[in-house]
Formats: structure tokens, C-alpha cells, sequence
């Protein structure tokens, strides 16, 4: 198998006759308050439907179900239903039904090719009886994709609808994109389902010569620093195979220096191994920055083939890129096309792939990383995301919730629009109606790669329009409806507590007073610095894990940070050995108490582990106070804190007599006692290894 590539009227007067009813076939208003309408919600029956993909819903009766996917635009899709003859013929039907019987004041039939083809509507009430509401003696198209129709009797509830076309009268094919009822006499408007306070004008930053040039550049994929941005270059006689393959080329944002503002360096080539004869393409970053993950699988014949790779980079440069094994990632389509992303934690990928199982053409799947670093087979992003038509060019947010795809399958501008939609739990299959970004952003052609970084400030794009010559990268500034939610950086290195040299390890994060890691990545001295990524407004635990070392836990305050946050933070590891003295930053106690404060457990189960797994081990346990309150008083305070430790301890089942106490009251402060925050790293206690 080949790897692959990156993708990249008159109007005419309706003449109606009715029979029962009025039909409105006016040009549509906006509405200042949208008006409650019940869509189809099941399909009794149908004349014929239109062959789309061997496998999926493309064109079929259920594609008239549930809101409008193609109107108020108009044209063809295959989320709409067409009859199986592209010119028609006279009597072709659809018969559809509703969650919820009403008197049904008015029906609306949303024709998104040749409107006007709808000669007859029947009503069928509760009791089957069908009611004839719209009856048309001659057929005409007209310029509005909605026809609405006003029922004169309202006395029976409308169970069902049944919709007659005449496609031969119009030349073309013939689609229904959904039938609605309402109470409301008004006349109905359909729009697009556009993010909230959407800027009518958003100005699109070309990042010029320095990025891009008189050939193609598509795909940016921006560093969750945002300080390097990565993408794919074609038509460019320094790329490694030939002009016309594709090669990942790479900018750095600089700094402002001798009176030059900040920009963009000019675009290298990133090389070999990762460029190579083949078309390459970097689709997605972890949080580190320094792991890219790529389309294609490279072989070591130098070939390439379908699939996605990794590659690390370290001081050397780039590594050899290893293949992401999906389980049953080839139970595909002919058509191997497939764009993806990352999500800021690295467990999981979003695909956009066509596989047997999906709704049309492409469709967003998710696939979680396993135990053993491969990948479980792609699970469906599910209904709310995806529909009969493609899906493309996915991007998950630094946040993990916020998803920016293009879609062709919801109501939009052009070939192909950009949405965003928001994960509304921890699952992979729920989430919120896609909102489309508005007409500033999405033109009439198809638009796609969205990149964010980590502050959420900017996004960057491929376009078409106002380019130097092919597709360019521009920016543009986020508006808060689209923006994810904000989020930290945490970078630095792991140390020795003693000689203060970086150490290898595990870093991971955990929400405090939950077992459950968010974040977990293995720093390695050879690239710099660990980094993650953890949503703000949240309380964590950061821990830094290595053998023969106690485990370094700090407690990470981001409750009030509603904004993005850069923050570096050293991680230091205490030898296990005799004499050496822990300071236990999480077993922290309330004001002139003794008792323990959440996330405290924590902190000591890993001093039992630590017991366990040295039977002679023995420790000191030193309890402190602030200064608040009199002498006495603090000093008994102490010994009580530390005798609840060790309570803790034994209980469970660390000997006593492997356990020595002191407190020391507040004599042996470590922080002023000027200020709260000051006062509660003072109230703390100490582990001293007496014996090992």
C-alpha cells in the first residue's frame, strides 16, 4: 500500500394552486426569536432513494430526519433525500413521522435542489386518517428552498406527513432535506447555527514571505507554545523528493530586536528523516512540542505507507519515525484518505477516515492510546458530529474538550466549512450541536486546518483567498464564543534534591483528592524540560516518580486562573537513603487544628509504600506550626499533628516502633508568617530516614 497525501440562475415566479391549505413561499426573514419546531423524527416509508456510498445513509430517506443539513444554502448533498432517478419521475414519495403528535399549524418542507417539485401534502392523523393539506395544479420552481404551508383545520393532531414530488416537471434531481411542523403561524426561517456574537468582519493576517511563497502551504500545525509553526509545502523546488511532493517545512515566531517588531524567521526545511521522497506531512504535536506525530507509515526500505508515525525530537534532532499501530485502522474504504489530530495529553487520536462503518464519506473516529503504546480500533465520534457527507481536518484544543473539523454535512457557506463543538463529559461520544464559525472565517470554497496554541490568542489556517500565489497560512484573532477554555503550560526539569542534576522520571498530574492522572508525561534530560498541559480552574497534584527515589509531590493551585498561564515549576527528588529529610508539602492541617486537609492521603499512602518496600526502614515524623496563638498552645498542636501521622501510618500497618515523633511548635518556620499562604507551608511536617 502507498502512503498519501494531504487533500486538500433566473429566477422564476412560483405559481401554486392549493386545495385545504396556504402555502407561503416568500423569500426568508430573519426572526428576532427563533420558533419552536418539531422535525421528523422517523421514516414510514419511501418511493425510492438515490445510491451514495456501498456503505452509510447518503441520500437516503432518513437523510430528511431532524434539522436541515444543506438549507438555507442551496444544492445538492447527500444528506438530503433524492429519489433514485436523477431526473424523477411524477409520483415520488417520502412518508415521515414525529416524536410527538401536534396540531400542526404549519409544515414546513425544506427542497434544497429544483424547489417547487412538491405537488401534494397529506397529514395522517392519530387515528390514520390522511388529511390532503397542499395540493399543486402546476409546477414551477422558485427561488426559496422552504415551502410553508397553513393548514386551514388544526382540529387533529398530525402523527405523520407524507410528501408527494413531481420530479420530471423540473429538469435536475430533486432533494428533501427535512419536513417540520409548528404551532406557530408564522413563517418559519431557517439559518445557520453560527457561534454566539460572531464578528461580522474578522481580518485574516497573511504571515508572509517569510512563511509562505508563490507555491502551496496548507496544514499548519502551531506548537502549543506558540512559538514554532509547522506545515506542508508543495510545489517547491527545495523540497526533498520533487517540487511536487509534499515536505514539512518549519518558522520560529521571534522576538522584537533593533526596532523590528516580532515575526515570523524564514521557512527551513525540517529534513530527513522525517522528509524524504515521499509526500509528509505533520498532522499533530503532544504537549512536550517535541513529539510530532505524521501521515504515512515510513518503512525501512524508504517507502512509505498508509498509516501515522511518530517521531521525538532530542538534542540530536528528529528521530526515526516509528509507526502509531491502529488496531483494524485498514478496515477502510478504497479511498485511503485520512487527517487527524492529537489531543494535548497524547491518549488520543481523532480520525478523519473513511471506513466501513461511516455515515457517507469521511467521518471523525476516535482511537485511545493501550497499555502497550498501540492504539484500539476507531470508535465513531457519533450522530451530533458526524453526517452523510465528509468530515475533514480535525483539531482538538489544548483544553481536550474544544474541537474545531470542516464539515460539507451542516448548514454552511462554501464546499466545506469550519465548526466548532465542545466534549460535554469524559467520553469520546457526547457532544454540543456544532456551531459554524460565520462567514469572516469560512468562504464559499472549502476551508480547514484550524491550529490553536495553548493561550487560545490566535488560530492559524490554510486559504486560498488573498494568498502569494497557492494556498497560504494566515492568522487571525479568536472572538471568545470560539475560543477553548483556558489552560496552563507547566514546564521544568526533574532534579536531584542534593546535587540538584537533572533526574529521568515520570511526571504526572492528578486533580487533587482524585486518584485519576489528567497528565502524565516521562521527562528525559536529553530534550530540556518535561511540559504539560492542564485546563485552569482546578486544584492539582503534580508528582515527579523515579526508583530509589521518594516520590516529589507538589501541590498546584489554578482555581482562580481564568486565563492562559505559563508556568515553569522544578520538580526535585529526595534520595532513599538514611539522614535523608522529606518535606511532605501535601500533608498540610487547617489553622489551629489537627486535621488533616484533602490530598493528604495521598502523600502518606506513598510513605506506607515506601515502608513496605524497606521492612527495616525507620522514620522521625517533625511536626510544625505557624505563629499564630500563644507558645503552649502551638507546641501541643504539634504533637498532636504529628501523633495523627503516625496514627495514620499504623493504620496502615506500619509497626509502631519503626516510627519515632517531634514537634517542634512553630520554632522552625520555613516560609514568613506574614500571610496566609506564607502560614500554610509553616503548618506542615517532615520525614527524617533514621534507618534504611
Amino acid at each position: 500500500m502507498q502512503g498519501w497525501s494531504l487533500l486538500s440562475g433566473i429566477w422564476v415566479a412560483a405559481a401554486v394552486t392549493i386545495v385545504h391549505g396556504q402555502a407561503n413561499v416568500s423569500p426568508q426573514r430573519a426572526n428576532t426569536q427563533p420558533i419552536p419546531v418539531q422535525w421528523a423524527n422517523r421514516v414510514v416509508g419511501v418511493s425510492s432513494e438515490k445510491k451514495g456510498e456501498p456503505t452509510g445513509e447518503q441520500y437516503k430517506a432518513s437523510q430528511a430526519l431532524g434539522k436541515p443539513s444543506k438549507v438555507p444554502e442551496m444544492g445538492e448533498s447527500p444528506c438530503a433525500w433524492a429519489p433514485y432517478y436523477a431526473d424523477g419521475t411524477a409520483d415520488e414519495w417520502i412518508q415521515v413521522g414525529f416524536e410527538k403528535p401536534m396540531a400542526a399549524r404549519q409544515i414546513i418542507i425544506a427542497e434544497n435542489v429544483n424547489p417547487g417539485a412538491v405537488v401534494k401534502v397529506l397529514v395522517v392523523d392519530e387515528k390514520g386518517t390522511q388529511h390532503t393539506v397542499y395540493q399543486a395544479t402546476t409546477v414551477q420552481a422558485r427561488p426559496d428552498p422552504l415551502l410553508h404551508i397553513f393548514p386551514k383545520d388544526s382540529a387533529y393532531l398530525c402523527s405523520q406527513i407524507k410528501v408527494v414530488i413531481n420530479g420530471a416537471a423540473l429538469k435536475g434531481p430533486n432533494q428533501i432535506d427535512a419536513i417540520g411542523i409548528s404551532e406557530d403561524t408564522k413563517p418559519v426561517t431557517i439559518g445557520i447555527n453560527i457561534s454566539k456574537d460572531t464578528p461580522k468582519e474578522i481580518q485574516k493576517e497573511n504571515l508572509g514571505k517569510s512563511v509562505n511563497s508563490p507555491g502551496q502551504e496548507v496544514a499548519p500545525v502551531i506548537a502549543p507554545d506558540g512559538r514554532t509553526l509547522y506545515f506542508t509545502r508543495n510545489f517547491n523546488k527545495a523540497n526533498t523528493g520533487a517540487p511536487d511532493r509534499q515536505d514539512v517545512w518549519y518558522s520560529t515566531l521571534e522576538s522584537a530586536s533593533s526596532g523590528n517588531p516580532p515575526g515570523w524567521s524564514e521557512a527551513v526545511n525540517i529534513g530527513p528523516p522525517i522528509n524524504n521522497a515521499g509526500d509528509n506531512a505533520i498532522s499533530g504535536l503532544g504537549s512536550d512540542g517535541r513529539t510530532a506525530y505524521l501521515i504515512n507509515v515510513y518503512r525501512p526500505d524508504g517507502g512509505m505507507s498508509f498509516g501515522i508515525s511518530k517521531s521525538i525530537r532530542t538534542k540530536a534532532g528528529w528521530s526515526q519515525p516509528i509507526e502509531c499501530k491502529i488496531a483494524n485502522n485498514y478496515n477502510l474504504h478504497e479511498k485511503n484518505q485520512l487527517e487527524f489530530c492529537v489531543s494535548p495529553d497524547g491518549r488520543a487520536i481523532i480520525l478523519a477516515v473513511q471506513r466501513k462503518d461511516t455515515r457517507g464519506n469521511r467521518d471523525l473516529y476516535v482511537s485511545l492510546q493501550k497499555a502497550d503504546n498501540t492504539w484500539s480500533e476507531p470508535v465513531s465520534l457519533g450522530g451530533v458530529i458526524n453526517t452523510a457527507d465528509f468530515e475533514s481536518s480535525p483539531f482538538l484544543a489544548a483544553d481536550g474538550r474544544t474541537l474545531y473539523f470542516t464539515s460539507a454535512g451542516h448548514p454552511g457557506y462554501g464546499n466545506g466549512d469550519i465548526f466548532v463543538s465542545r466534549r460535554l463529559d469524559d467520553s469520546w461520544g457526547n457532544w454540543s450541536e456544532p456551531e459554524n464559525l460565520g462567514p469572516a472565517i469560512n468562504t464559499p470554497e472549502w476551508d480547514g486546518y484550524f491550529t490553536i496554541p495553548a493561550s487560545g490568542d490566535y488560530a492559524y489556517l490554510s486559504s486560498r483567498a488573498g494568498s502569494l500565489g497557492e494556498d497560504d497560512i494566515f492568522r487571525l484573532k479568536l472572538y471568545p464564543a470560539i475560543k477553548p477554555d483556558p489552560v496552563a503550560i507547566i514546564s521544568g526539569q526533574v532534579l536531584d534534591a542534593q546535587s540538584k542534576k537533572p533526574v529521568a522520571s515520570e511526571v504526572a498530574s492528578g486533580l487533587l483528592g482524585d486518584n485519576k492522572e489528567v497528565a502524565k508525561v516521562d521527562y528525559n534530560p536529553e530534550t530540556g524540560e518535561y511540559k504539560m498541559i492542564l485546563p485552569t480552574q482546578k486544584v492539582y497534584n503534580l508528582k515527579a516518580k523515579k526508583d530509589g527515589y521518594f516520590t516529589a509531590s507538589e501541590m498546584l493551585d489554578l482555581s482562580k486562573d481564568k486565563r492562559f498561564r505559563d508556568i515553569r515549576r522544578n520538580l526535585y527528588l529526595v534520595k532513599i537513603e538514611a539522614g535523608q529529610k522529606i518535606v511532605m508539602r501535601d500533608v498540610l492541617f487547617q489553622q489551629s487544628q489537627f486535621v488533616l486537609m484533602p490530598g493528604a492521603d495521598s502523600e502518606l499512602d506513598q510513605v506506607v509504600a515506601m515502608m513496605e518496600k524497606y521492612p527495616a526502614m525507620e522514620l522521625l515524623i517533625e511536626g510544625h506550626t505557624d505563629n499564630q496563638g500563644e507558645w503552649e498552645p502551638n507546641m501541643k498542636l504539634s504533637e498532636d499533628r504529628v501523633r495523627v501521622v503516625k496514627e495514620y501510618l499504623i493504620g496502615k500497618g506500619i509497626a509502631e516502633n519503626r516510627i519515632q515523633t517531634k514537634a517542634w511548635g512553630p520554632s522552625k518556620p520555613i516560609a514568613s508568617n506574614e500571610t496566609e499562604e506564607k502560614r500554610k507551608q509553616n503548618r506542615r511536617v517532615e520525614f527524617t530516614i533514621l534507618k534504611l
